[in-house]
């Protein structure tokens, strides 16, 4: 059964590191022990480990879990690392993340005080 990236209702990506050995047990208890969010809600959660060559995913299309796996030949992914926490992304940002590119933005403009600048 192929999966539509598109479908489920809610993509959590995983920042930090994530252990890669940890199999559909390991990682569905990553999410209900860390991030307390629902496993069966049509989520799609994705994890990454200490390789930035490749990411899992993992999602419950009503029966039973799915375990996604996705390994770029060449290059890498741009995975943020900074933070513990599942961020939930955008179609358009899975869509960065599948091209190997950084969802997430690495830092926000600073809005102008005015006054500032004198």
């Amino acid at each position: 059964m192929l999966v539509n990236w598109h479908d489920p209702d809610h993509i959590y990506l995983v920042c930090g590191k994530t252990d890669m050995r940890k199999g559909v047990d390991g990682l569905a208890m990553v999410i209900a022990e860390n991030y307390g969010l629902e496993l069966y809600n049509n989520s799609l959660f994705l994890f990454c480990g200490g390789r930035n060559d490749r990411f899992k995913g993992l999602f419950w299309d009503g029966e039973g879990f799915i375990m996604l796996y996705k390994r770029f030949e060449n290059g890498h992914l741009s995975w943020p690392r900074n933070s513990n926490e599942a961020k939930e992304l955008s179609a358009q940002q899975l869509d960065w993340l599948l091209q190997g590119l950084n969802p997430l933005p690495i830092r926000k403009i600073q809005a102008v005080r005015l006054g500032s600048f004198y």
